[in-house]
């Protein structure tokens, strides 16, 4: 069955996002609560206007090469990622890492990664292969594409070592979503210069009526020590190498359950949505994103399940929208592309995979996908 396009009004999405906290409450929470502020004993004095706060985190450091030059960069400083794209055949290229001190390594196997880019209007899109390489503190790298591949770009970055770069705050509290902390985009370090190109943005905020749920693998490694570095890499990736103007994914999260606000739609306050409570449209799915939410957990899920608290949080987020949008979590849909008319039968929530041919959300956490279906309609 298809699911209706309604509007949902921003106080809708306040109330909803109240009430599924309060279903919430007696949950087990996916972070530590706050400490509780004792009771006054005293009138309280007027409160003060809240101070602004600042965070500080590195800027990205990226040096980004397309056509034949890309095929052999060396930096002036250490590379956390290497971002790669090209057209053309999926599988056969490999990347070398140069170090500073052991000189190139070997010849490394690289994949197409996962399937993702704008909609296109008229016609489903055909996605380029894009891949993003842990360096590991590399000073360079070389690359072999397939016979055939064209229009390769790629980009080195740095996350961790840049120069301090500070970016404001919200003076209000920290931001929650469902009763769950979450980092805001400036919280994780998004610079948000980078959704322009010679001055104009270069993928403009679109929304629709929200209609299915999409679950990634981010393909980085597990056990990250520096999750926010790597949503930063992923971020320089998905707008610059990739030329998409902002990361692919509405939300991240992190192995600690900790989650990342991904695709910018506003300053209203509310993540991924309008003020009428359309949802941004992302590209995370290359040909299938307008109306469709998609939430990314970052590592490598092919051979190891989430931890739990990375699955508590994927839950919440997926039953706060599905709750919020008076979508069934168990249901089969029709998904109809508003921009391009592409139609898909799926499962309200789906994998990356069952929309492109990709190994994304990795086959251990794709098996799983039945048991978090009942898991969010339980909430």
């Amino acid at each position: 069955m298809s699911n209706p396009s309604s509007t949902v009004s921003r106080r809708t999405l306040v109330t909803a996002i109240g009430a599924t906290a309060a279903a919430l409450a007696t949950a087990p929470a996916a972070h530590a609560a706050a400490p509780t502020a004792p009771a006054p004993t005293a009138p309280a004095a007027p409160e003060a206007p809240a101070a602004a706060r600042t965070v500080t985190v590195p800027a990205t450091r990226a040096r980004s090469v397309a056509g034949r030059a890309a095929a052999g960069v060396r930096t002036d400083f250490p590379i956390h990622y290497v971002g790669i794209s090209w057209d053309g055949p999926r599988r056969g290229g490999a990347i070398r890492l140069h170090h500073e001190e052991t000189g190139p390594g070997a010849w490394q196997p690289i994949t197409a990664g996962c399937a993702g880019g704008p909609d296109v209007a008229g016609k489903a899109a055909a996605p380029a292969s894009a891949v993003l390489v842990p360096a590991g503190g590399a000073v360079g790298y070389d690359l072999r594409l397939p016979d055939g591949a064209a229009n390769l770009r790629s980009t080195a970055l740095d996350t961790t070592a840049g120069p301090a770069r500070t970016a404001a705050l919200s003076p209000t509290a920290p931001a929650t979503l469902c009763g769950v902390e979450y980092l805001s985009r400036a919280a994780w370090g998004a610079d948000e210069s980078k959704r322009f190109k010679n001055g104009v943005e270069n993928s403009p905020a679109k929304y629709y009526p929200l209609q299915t749920l999409t679950v990634h693998h981010t393909d980085t490694p597990n056990g990250d020590a520096d999750p926010a570095a790597t949503v930063r890499a992923i971020y320089e990736y998905h707008a610059i190498t990739n030329d998409w103007g902002d990361i692919g994914y509405h939300f991240l999260i992190d192995e600690a359950g900790r989650i990342y606000e991904g695709r910018w739609s506003g300053d209203d306050g509310i993540p991924a949505h309008d003020a009428n409570g359309n949802v941004v449209t992302a590209f995370h799915t290359a040909g299938f994103n307008s109306g469709n939410l998609g939430v990314a957990l970052l590592g490598t899920l092919n051979s190891q399940d989430a931890t739990p608290r990375a699955r508590r949080s994927l839950a919440l987020v997926l039953a706060l929208a599905a709750r919020t949008h008076g979508l069934d979590p168990q249901a089969r849909v029709t998904f109809t592309n508003p921009v391009n008319g592409v139609t898909k039968p799926v499962d309200l929530i789906s994998g990356h995979r069952d929309w492109l041919a990709t190994d994304c959300p990795g086959g251990t956490m794709y098996g799983t996908l039945p048991a978090l279906r009942a898991e969010v309609a339980a909430v």
